[in-house]
């Protein structure tokens, strides 16, 4: 059990509530959450001040230059379910602490490159790998620290990026300028540093519910007891697809599994021992379960304490639609921050002016983060999260075409505004969504988080190529933006399907069947059950 053991690494060890704070800790997250924002996504933002200083001294075109965020953003996102992975194994701080470590020594590494195929290796992979296991596990993190407050909470810290673009960028511009480029490329790598600090701070989620009298201790979990008395009787395949009803019931440590509470009390002290047996989860009720699985295989066991990757997720329409919405989103993001300014020249802006497009996206960005949250944390729109994006993700295709027909620096400006405050809408939201009943829920975030970045990862990566073909074919900027409407307006058709598919409209016959391999499994455990009650009656004769 040494892999399991290692699992439980902790800095700071769990906090424990009876229910979801909404608070707590959860302030300390979000400020780890705010400072992993700036140092990962808002680095990968303002990389491109050093876009001409890379040309200038390798020599090299704009599109090789350019590569290099490219291959970061990729390995970022593609590497999802390898960071849901890894927090599911190894916990939520041990993962962000390596991945600050990653990107601190791969930023450093890239201030020493003598080539621009070495910063690929540097800064695109090392760094971007860093990335991956920084933000992901921080956000799904935090979102179970909150639940009335999530979205507010969510798009306040994620401001980190925004405010590192309006701020952060001209200051290290002038640092550049100051001590060269390779000296501020350390400087920032040193302040990546921080990042290791937040991931120490990362402390997991326990929810013990409250101790009652004795007589109604067993009624503060009957889920979960009702699994593991079911189970605490049943051989073979029957006990593995009792287990599999186990694994969904929520586990505060990232994990999809009461089977993890199996491994924590075997590995916790004797303290926190006694906190789960408070919470309805007794020693005698799993015995049976735990022994007859090391008898078999410690292998078995090893697998019981940490379910790695929900893949089961795969089978659920309303998250392969929230995917494909994610997939196609994802391509409607990168024309206007590319494009924008040589739009504006080409429609007679002088360059000067089109410059401020992109300050004023950043400041709408930050606008509408502070918007959404307050938006989505109100009561009214508790059950109609979705339908809010919807309606954000529509303004922005309609948005996106706008870029096409103006042809004035005011026009262009309100275009940027109003791109800019509904990218920091959908942006700061489209990922914590996913913990809402409507997609996949709160217990299977960690696992889902992970398999839709990847999903998005593609279209991160073709993106911006298919938007500079077009451009080159056409001969004119506004290709880009038409190409990025229709993928924006493609998303908002996957995700008006999300919740008619959650509430089975749209796969009556894969959730009727479902439903009936769930009651045939219910039905067999209660049979087992019942046989074993009757050779224990026999026996006690």
């Amino acid at each position: 059990m040494t892999l399991c053991r290692f699992k439980n690494l902790k800095f700071l060890g769990p906090n424990k509530y009876s229910e979801v704070p909404d608070g707590g800790w959860g302030w300390v997250v979000a400020v780890a959450f705010f400072l992993v924002e700036i140092f990962t996504y808002g680095t990968i933002k303002i990389f491109g001040i050093f876009l001409l200083d890379l040309k200038t001294e390798f020599k090299e075109s704009n599109s090789r230059i350019s590569w290099v965020v490219s291959i970061a953003v990729f390995v970022m996102t593609f590497n999802g379910p390898l960071a849901s992975v890894m927090t599911n194994r190894f916990g939520y701080q041990f993962v962000v602490m390596i991945g600050g470590l990653l990107i601190c020594c791969g930023t450093i590494a890239t201030s020493f490159a003598s080539s621009i195929n070495q910063i690929y290796i540097t800064y695109g992979f090392v760094a971007g790998l860093g990335y991956c296991l920084t933000y992901l596990p921080t956000v799904t993190i935090l979102s179970k620290y909150f639940n009335r407050r999530r979205s507010l909470v969510v798009a306040v810290a994620s401001i980190g990026e925004s405010l590192s673009l309006f701020a952060l960028a001209p200051a290290y511009s002038a640092v550049r300028d100051k001590i060269g480029w390779r000296h501020t490329m350390t400087l920032i790598g040193a302040l990546q540093s921080i990042v290791i600090v937040c991931g120490a701070l990362l402390r997991p989620v326990l929810i013990v519910p409250r101790e009652s009298d004795s007589t109604d201790a067993d009624k503060s979990s009957p889920k979960e007891l009702e699994a593991l008395q079911e189970c605490g009787h049943v051989e073979g395949s029957d006990q593995e697809s009792c287990l599999r009803k186990e694994n969904e019931m929520i586990d505060s440590y990232g994990t999809t599994g009461v089977s993890d509470l199996k491994c924590l009390k075997d590995e916790k002290s004797p303290e926190e021992n006694a906190l789960l047996q408070k919470g309805g989860v007794k020693e005698t009720e799993r015995t049976p379960t735990v022994t007859s699985q090391e008898n078999d295989n410690e292998k078995q066991g090893i697998k019981d304490c940490s379910k790695l990757l929900d893949f089961s997720i795969l089978r659920e329409c309303s998250f392969i639609l929230y995917s494909l919405f994610g997939l196609f989103a994802t391509l409607g993001f990168f024309a206007p921050p590319l494009y924008v300014i040589e739009l504006s020249v080409s429609h007679g802006v002088e360059r000067d002016r089109a410059a401020f497009m992109l300050s004023i996206i950043a400041v709408a960005e930050i606008l509408g983060r502070f918007f959404i949250g307050w938006i989505l944390s109100h009561r009214l729109f508790s059950g109609r999260k979705l339908l809010v994006l919807l309606v954000c993700v529509i303004i922005m295709t309609l948005d996106l075409v706008g870029f096409t027909l103006v042809k004035e620096f005011y026009g262009l400006a309100v275009c940027c505004a109003l791109y800019g405050f509904f990218m920091g809408t959908i942006s700061c939201t489209h990922i914590p969504l996913l913990a809402e009943d409507d997609v996949v829920g709160i217990e299977r975030m960690t696992s889902a988080g992970g398999v839709y970045v990847f999903i998005q990862s593609f279209a991160g990566l073709a993106g911006p190529p298919l938007g500079g073909v077009l451009v080159d074919i056409t001969k004119n900027y506004g290709a880009a933006f038409y190409s990025c409407a229709i993928g924006m307006g493609l998303s908002a058709l996957f995700l008006g399907l999300v919740r008619p598919a959650k509430k089975g409209m749209l796969c009556r016959r894969g959730c009727s069947k479902q439903s009936a391999l769930d009651q045939q499994n219910k039905d067999s455990c209660e049979e087992q059950n019942g046989e074993q009650r009757q050779a224990d009656a026999a026996a006690a004769h």
